[in-house]
């Protein structure tokens, strides 16, 4: 078992919640303290269950949490950027961290998953 923060997936999951911190801070007051206080803490989940997800013996339920709680974050994200609360290219770099915690995040739970029989 690798050690959690030094992970490929963990880092990016680690710079996505940064990102979102930043990009965040600068919303209306009404949306920061509803969508943008819920992105963050979406985040913050998603680095907990990669810890989880690289501790457990059973890796794939974290891993599909993970990719269920980074769709809910993609959905505000997307939400933020329809209500002109962030900028395109704000939406455009979180697009692309979700992204790349998405394939890994899959590729990791490819990985662990038994292959049926044929």
């Amino acid at each position: 078992m690798a050690l959690h923060s030094s992970l490929p997936i963990y880092k990016a999951v680690y710079d996505l919640l940064c990102l979102v911190t930043e990009v965040t801070r600068n919303m209306p007051r009404d949306y920061k303290a509803s969508i943008g206080a819920r992105i963050r803490d979406e985040c913050v989940s998603l680095t907990v269950l990669v810890f989880r997800a690289n501790c457990a013996r059973e890796k794939a339920p974290h891993l599909d949490e993970l990719l269920e709680r980074l769709q809910v974050a993609e959905l505000l994200v997307r939400l933020s950027r329809d209500l002109h609360c962030i900028s395109i290219s704000q939406y455009s770099r979180v697009v692309g961290l979700t992204t790349s915690v998405g394939k890994q995040a899959t590729g990791w739970r490819k990985h662990f998953t038994p292959s049926p029989a044929a």
